[in-house]
């Protein structure tokens, strides 16, 4: 039987030491705890990870930054993403700043001056501005090179075209990691695919196409893992395509989602194992809380031991 551990602080305390600390503190220190340690054994264990995430996460946030970084470490093989990540993860590679508000800003004055809210973060008019006239010039040379894609072949294109090594498409497209993005029309993005079909009728992008390469990257035959922050359609195309395959040997949740709704989003790893998503004796965990805070911390956790034990490639 294990017990409740006081925590301590100490002059120097590293983020490893805080995150061992947090094993025996209770509630959700535990779950944080043993996300770190389930992605650990991911890579331990040479599962194929897959890294899904929302826009407001992976985009908005300062985690894209940490992302790209991930992917430069050679952590996930695979992500799925929505939208609004991609778009705002093209934004910063142009330079566009993010603004930091307030949750209780005066939405009627934001809208009045061009300024559109994200939580406590904010995104400017003329931010989408610059990004329409990037994004319809990228669109154009693909174009003339690529009349058929799947998305995350688009995806690939574009990441190759950007000079940014705090972009995930950037370093996604260096690495030949697959993003996959099931929802590509639901954001700004997708009003410019349109327009770009509209322009160019024989521009298809094969979202059914993506579905089948995601299937067939999967195998009953090896170890997969899952880390799945927020929810929505990328949490579900993720486990979607583990569940093809046998579902998943490892999967952490981080969400400020319940389940009392019945919403995916809100879903914990135990009501996965009902549809076959995650395996009856997976290592699972679900850490409630706020990602921006705790998937940073689980993971710094991870890639210290990754690297003390050479499991992960030097930047």
């Amino acid at each position: 039987m294990e017990f409740v551990k006081g925590f301590k602080w100490k002059y120097g305390i590293t983020v490893k030491e805080l995150v061992e600390q947090l094993s025996a503190v209770g509630f959700q220190a535990i779950h944080a705890y043993r996300a770190g340690e389930i992605i650990l054994k991911m890579k331990r264990e040479k599962a194929k990870i897959i890294l899904a995430f929302t826009s407001n996460l992976g985009g908005t946030s300062g985690l894209r930054d940490f992302i790209a970084q991930l992917v430069k470490l050679g952590v996930p093989d695979i992500l799925v993403t929505t939208a609004g990540s991609i778009e705002e993860d093209i934004m910063k590679a142009m330079g566009e700043k993010f603004l930091i508000t307030k949750f209780t800003a005066d939405d009627v004055e934001l809208h009045e001056k061009g300024i559109n809210r994200i939580g406590n973060l904010a995104i400017t008019n003329d931010s989408y501005v610059r990004f329409e006239g990037f994004i319809t010039r990228i669109l154009k040379e693909i174009y003339k090179q690529h009349k058929k894609l799947t998305v995350s072949e688009l995806l690939h294109e574009i990441g190759k075209r950007l000079n940014d090594e705090n972009s995930f498409l950037y370093q996604a497209a260096k690495r030949n990691v697959p993003i996959y993005c099931p929802a590509i029309t639901d954001g700004a993005i997708g009003f410019h695919l349109f327009m770009a079909q509209e322009y160019y009728p024989e521009f298809v992008l094969d979202v059914v196409n993506d579905f089948k390469d995601m299937v067939l990257r999967l195998s009953p035959d090896e170890r997969k893992g899952v880390i799945v922050l927020g929810g929505g359609v990328s949490k579900h195309f993720a486990l979607l395509s583990t569940m093809l395959s046998g579902g998943a040997d490892y999967a952490v949740y981080i969400t400020t989602s319940r389940e009392i709704s019945g919403s995916l989003s809100g879903a914990q790893t135990r009501e996965a194992k009902s549809w076959g998503k995650v395996k009856d004796d997976s290592d699972a965990v679900t850490v409630h809380g706020d990602a921006t805070i705790l998937f940073p911390l689980i993971m710094s956790y991870a890639l210290d031991k990754m690297k003390e034990e050479g499991l992960i490639k030097d930047e």
